[in-house]
């Protein structure tokens, strides 16, 4: 199937279809698709907003060619049929939800802005812009089958709504539907990812102890973000409370101040390089008594908690050969009924255990006065590279990209952990030389290069059609 023909037709096709992919890339970033189980009712699980993304993703993929089913609402498929029928078939999956948008835009976050050749908004990256990618390699196959050139196998684009809180959607598909051949999920970096670190959420709560010079404490938008932005409202003259480093002041009103911290935000799995505002507040706190006893307990281990990124002064580091260092996040801080409440975000190597980090931190908690509780977990995921599925898509990735291309691991969670055969594998260049006003995902102006998503698509064509040619 694939050769120097093959590969002009397929040069050809981005070409020709490019500007159509950034205009459905922009409809997709146009849908605020947060989870809101508020507001979740039958057939909108994950709520009314994640739901108008999954719908909009749905008739993109009709519209493209493939044969859709909607899975109850929770997340959905599209088709090409291939010579296997449906119940043997090769898959992509990527999702439509977002983490929130947060604050700190210099760009309109949901639509999609072109600059210097660079797509910005919530989700190009991470990973709407990568799922209209999977569409369109889909398309190219969708068109050549009504030509008459049957797949071997059925091509899958799974259609995810709900990777970014709980990942429920796909034990939902894969109760319903044989597990696929292969799947890979274009939700990561370039060269190829064949293992996760072990996910691990848990919260902290504080005693009754919120009102007695702090009214209230407010900071993060999701546990699995690093927290960009932080406030306390406390009991003091604004005028006498200096400014400082992240720092500002204002009035809130009659002896009331307000203290709004600001940091770098990031995505829990990468630290590196951020600031979590959570720390930048509870030390100016600390630092200018603007906190009762039992206040101020707890703003020790928030101070704990952010001393680093690495659980070293939480006591909970760990590190392999695999996985590398885990990592431990604090990223949603708020006042609820008089107490304070904190997340906390890990994700580890395979020298450690959710047990182990769940016993550490309770005793952390009690040293301050706080009850700890887990909240989810999931093991490390580690699929071998050595795979013919795996290396076809590394011979992909080095021959467009003129570099070696071998597998690693990340402490990012992607789909693929929930496949018996699966990777994750790209589009993300890491190495890629990006200007300063290019934001990451999951922080303000995400953005990604034009280019390394047409390159992408190119790349993901050929390893799909590599991937048809395999005996599997």
């Amino acid at each position: 199937m694939v050769n120097e023909q093959f590969k002009k037709d397929v040069d050809t096709f981005v070409d020709e279809v490019w500007e159509d992919v950034v205009a459905d890339i922009d409809r997709l970033v146009r849908h605020e698709s947060v989870e809101d189980l508020a507001a979740a009712e039958p057939g909108k699980p994950w709520g009314p907003a994640s739901n108008a993304a999954l719908v909009e993703a749905e008739r993109m993929a009709e519209r493209l060619g493939l044969q859709v089913t909607d899975v109850d609402g929770r997340l959905g498929f599209g088709d090409v049929p291939g010579a296997s029928g449906p119940e043997r078939y090769l898959a992509t999956i990527a999702h439509t939800d977002i983490v929130p948008v947060g604050l700190g835009w210099s760009y309109p976050a949901l639509e999609v802005t072109r600059r210097e050749g660079y797509l910005i908004g919530r989700g190009v990256q991470d990973d709407k812009g990568p799922f209209v990618l999977s569409l369109y390699a889909a398309h190219f196959f969708a068109r050549r089958a009504a030509a008459g050139e049957e797949l071997p196998y059925t091509l899958r684009c799974i259609i995810g709504n709900n990777e970014e809180t709980g990942m429920g959607d796909v034990p939902y598909y894969l109760e319903r539907y044989p597990e696929p051949l292969f799947c890979f999920s274009p939700d990561a970096d370039f060269p190829l990812i064949c293992g996760e670190k072990g996910l691990y959420q848990g919260r902290f709560t504080s005693g009754e102890v919120a009102g007695e010079k702090i009214v209230e404490l407010d900071g993060g938008t999701v546990p699995n973000a690093i927290c960009g932005r932080a406030t306390a409202t406390v009991r003091a003259d604004a005028a006498t409370l200096p400014e400082g480093d992240r720092i500002e002041v204002e009035p809130a009103g009659e002896g009331l101040a307000r203290i709004v911290a600001t940091g770098i935000g990031g995505h829990a799995s990468m630290p590196e390089g951020t600031v979590n505002a959570i720390g930048v507040l509870a030390r100016y706190l600390l630092a200018h008594d603007l906190a009762g006893e039992g206040e101020r307990s707890f703003l020790e281990l928030l101070v704990t908690l952010t001393e680093d990124a690495y659980g070293r002064a939480s006591g909970i580091a760990a590190t392999d050969d695999k996985f590398g260092d885990l990592t431990c996040v604090a990223g949603v801080v708020r006042t609820e009924g008089g107490r304070f409440t904190q997340t906390v975000d890990c994700r580890y190597p395979t020298t450690t255990t959710d047990a182990a980090i769940t016993a550490r931190l309770e005793e952390l908690g009690a040293e301050r006065g706080c009850a700890f509780e887990q909240l989810s977990s999931d093991a490390p995921f580690y699929q071998s590279p050595d795979g013919p599925e795996i290396q076809a898509l590394l011979a992909t990735y080095a021959e467009y990209s003129g570099e070696p291309a071998e597998a690693y691991t990340i402490g990012g969670g992607t789909y693929a952990r929930h496949f018996a055969r699966a990777c994750a594998f790209g589009p993300n260049v890491t190495d890629e030389e990006r200007p300063a006003w290019a934001g990451i995902e999951h922080g303000p102006d995400e953005a990604i290069s034009e280019e390394s998503l047409r390159q992408a698509l190119r790349i993901y064509i050929v390893a799909i059609a590599r991937l048809m040619e395999l005996d599997l």
